[in-house]
């Protein structure tokens, strides 16, 4: 009896269920709006830039469950080369440590990175390309895969999954939203500076997690529509690669070569 008046209302109207479900993640969407938005009082677009950065790291980790570590960081290869800095990565703690850890910034490692995303103010073509720059920076790193032990004996070494690579904003600029023209800029993003989805807080999402062509989802839904779809894609990612940690060690035992300048 109780669960048939959660699904009804008092007319016998079996949508009530959808409804409330509904109005509750819109109410989350709607509260992310706000702190953004919020954070057009400080002048500094640098300071504001970061706020907005800590906003969404925050929404992700609320959002995501806990086997997802969702932080600031540089990405380092075992070969010495480092990605740009990345405004949100979501990447793996349980198997695979950060490197040379402060309180204000961290590497990890290339093989723990589930997903990369650029913090913007909006979507438009120029922060479309750059983040598509800074996920491409991260992609281009080396990454090992090793075989692992587990209770059903020795399993090999795993294929190396796709880096996820995304946008998240405030606004789209566009005046017919995610139309025409968002999608001429985001069809010349391709290889390793394609982005997968986006996700601006004023209602508006998109993703090409299915068949590979685009998806854009409800505007009074779109974070936990957003989040929805993200959460599958990552369930299809499963485990990031174990790392061939010998490949890092071999990196500090060369021998470091210094530049003479000429005299």
């Amino acid at each position: 009896m109780i669960k048939e008046n959660l699904d009804r209302d008092e007319n016998g109207d079996p949508s009530r269920g959808i409804s409330f479900i509904q109005d509750a993640f819109a109410t989350e969407q709607e509260c992310l709006f706000t702190s953004l938005t919020s954070s057009r009082r400080i002048r500094h677009c640098g300071d504001r830039g970061e706020v907005n950065e800590i906003y969404f790291i925050e929404a992700l980790r609320r959002c995501l469950p806990d086997r997802y570590t969702v932080d600031k960081a540089a990405v380092l290869d075992s070969t010495g080369k480092v990605s740009d800095s990345i405004d949100v990565v979501i990447f793996d703690r349980q198997y695979t440590p950060t490197l040379l850890d402060s309180d204000h910034h961290r590497y990890v490692p290339a093989e723990s990175v589930y997903a990369v995303f650029e913090c913007k103010p909006k979507i438009n073509k120029e922060y479309l390309e750059y983040a598509a720059d800074k996920a491409a920076s991260v992609r281009m790193l080396k990454r090992t895969s090793m075989g692992v032990m587990t209770i059903d004996g020795p399993k090999p070494a795993r294929p190396l999954p796709d880096i996820i690579a995304g946008i998240l904003a405030i606004n789209v600029e566009w005046s017919d939203g995610l139309g025409k023209a968002f999608e001429s800029t985001f069809s010349g993003l391709a290889g390793e500076r394609q982005l997968d989805c986006g996700f601006a807080a004023a209602g508006a999402t998109f993703d090409t997690f299915g068949d590979g062509s685009l998806t854009f989802g409800p505007e009074g839904n779109a974070w936990t529509f957003f989040i929805f779809r993200l959460l599958d894609r990552l369930r299809v990612v499963g485990t990031v690669p174990a790392v061939d940690w010998s490949a890092y060690a071999q990196a500090l035992s060369s021998p470091i070569v210094k530049e003479v300048a000429n005299v």
